[in-house]
């Protein structure tokens, strides 16, 4: 494969940036702030599985970004039988939003990863975070230069997988789908995106999810190396 790869498009949150620990902490702090007395790994475990079902109703263009916002907020809390005003839940959502770029913890492997690809390839990010975190994200955590493109959903103005996200994408940076591949976590939105436009893709899959065998996947950043 490695051969005719000249690109290479990643996701950014749970594939290089650590979302699950960064999250973690920054529920901690917005805790802290309102006074909020839950054990956090408690409300992270019911918070995780919510969050990834309003992220899905809003790729799917079925929820605005503030009902996501509000919505993850509200059944979280309302699972523990807390309610807050609704002004209250907007003030802690956008505070959640300011504490998140505050903490910049990689996933294992990151850094190794993407200085091993420097020299070979051309990088880029495509991702569907919002955009007024995104490039936080990517400078305060150290690893923003190794990016030649930055493609966001909010200012393309669609979300992976919509296709025109990643026609977007192979634009800006001169790359072509034939020599383009694909890294993310996520199945839906990274993979079967990418392939309907005809990009090589690999899974990393670190959540251990039944994937076709067909696709290329694995569960380590470290073990992309054997692949390109």
């Amino acid at each position: 494969m490695n051969n005719i790869i000249k690109h290479i498009f990643f996701d950014l949150d749970h594939t290089l940036w650590d979302f699950d620990k960064n999250s973690s902490l920054a529920f901690k702090m917005l805790f802290e702030k309102f006074s909020v007395h839950l054990d956090i790994h408690d409300f992270i475990n019911k918070y995780q599985p919510i969050n990834m079902k309003y992220w899905k109703l809003y790729r799917e263009e079925k929820i605005s970004k503030e009902n996501l916002r509000r919505s993850r907020l509200i059944e979280a809390f309302t699972s523990f039988g807390i309610e807050f005003h609704m002004d209250t839940i907007d003030t802690m959502s956008d505070d959640y939003i300011k504490f998140l770029p505050l903490n910049n913890h990689l996933i294992e492997g990151t850094e190794e990863l993407l200085e091993y690809l420097k020299p070979k390839y051309d990088m880029h990010i495509i991702t569907n975070g919002f955009k007024e975190v995104q490039n936080q994200k990517l400078s305060s955590s150290g690893i923003r230069h190794y990016f030649k493109t930055i493609t966001n959903s909010e200012e393309v103005g669609v979300k992976k997988p919509n296709p025109f996200i990643f026609e977007h994408a192979i634009k800006i940076s001169g790359a072509h789908t034939t020599n383009s591949i694909m890294i993310g976590d996520n199945y839906e939105a990274d993979i079967l995106g990418a392939e309907a436009l005809g990009l090589k893709t690999i899974c990393f899959n670190y959540h251990k999810e039944k994937l076709p065998t067909q696709n290329i996947q694995v569960s380590k950043l470290k073990q992309i190396k054997k692949h390109l």
